[in-house]
């Protein structure tokens, strides 16, 4: 969260000078301009500021685009574990209570992975790995258990939901981990770099600076980039996730 405020701090500073720039290029040879020095120059500021406007809108997209992603994909877990913690029904009696506190412990502990995502690297990490542990066990138990019965539509049902569930983890996984490649954001500061020196150099036609206006434009722009970052990093920042983590926590309640 800190690296995030202190880049778009950075950049807001980053426009200001570059306004303030592109203002000092005007103003020395705004003495010896004529009606025509303009010519051409139009075009080219809006041929920028609409690669700009490009710019942060396809990155604003793909950010809330994974946003809604990585949501549905906490509706997708949630079904995915209920159906196999349903499903121990159909297993032998003596087995099903030990399965049943698996899948609780195993619940905790994605719980807890998230809790402690982007806060605690170690907590995250034993978390993590507990859960791992838990998928094997389950796993294990579930192919003994099958095993002791002779449906073949019982040991079906039953794999192929234990088997979504290990397998929507390593979805989830990736699904946290993606990300625009850092060029992307390279070449979104370019731009909002090199636009505000032709809003500053456009500016300074006026012969005076108007610092209500800069510090609008600057502020404006870089909480554009902020909502892009927090938007792709949902458990840091203002716009969070973790307010639909309570359907995990809804179906844990349902286990007891």
């Amino acid at each position: 969260m800190l690296i995030f405020v202190c880049i778009v701090l950075a950049l807001f500073g980053g426009i200001l000078v570059c306004l303030e720039i592109g203002w000092r290029l005007r103003t020395r040879n705004l003495a010896t301009e004529t009606e025509t020095s303009d010519a051409g120059l139009n075009a080219l500021d809006g041929a920028v500021f609409g690669l700009m406007g490009l710019l942060i809108a396809f990155t604003f997209s793909g950010a809330a685009t994974r946003f809604d992603a990585r949501r549905a994909l906490i509706v997708q877990e949630t079904n995915d574990i209920g159906t196999a913690y349903l499903r121990i029904d159909m297993l032998p009696a003596d087995a099903q209570a030990a399965l049943r506190q698996d899948y609780r412990d195993y619940l905790d502990a994605r719980l807890d992975f998230y809790d402690k995502l982007d806060d605690d690297v170690d907590a995250t990490e034993l978390a993590f790995t507990k859960s791992t542990d838990l998928q094997h066990k389950i796993w294990t138990e579930s192919v003994a258990a099958t095993a002791r019965q002779s449906s073949a539509a019982v040991t079906t049902l039953v794999l192929s939901s234990v088997n979504a569930m290990i397998d929507i983890t390593t979805t989830r996984l990736v699904a946290l981990e993606t990300h625009p490649p850092p060029a992307i954001y390279l070449a979104l500061a370019a731009v909002i770099l090199a636009s505000s020196v032709l809003a500053g150099y456009a500016m300074a036609k006026s012969g005076r600076r108007n610092w209500n206006h800069m510090l609008i434009y600057s502020a404006t722009l870089a909480f554009a980039v902020y909502l892009i970052f927090d938007l792709d990093h949902p458990r840091l920042g203002l716009v969070r996730i973790d307010s639909v983590d309570h359907i995990l926590v809804d179906l844990r309640n349902s286990m007891k």
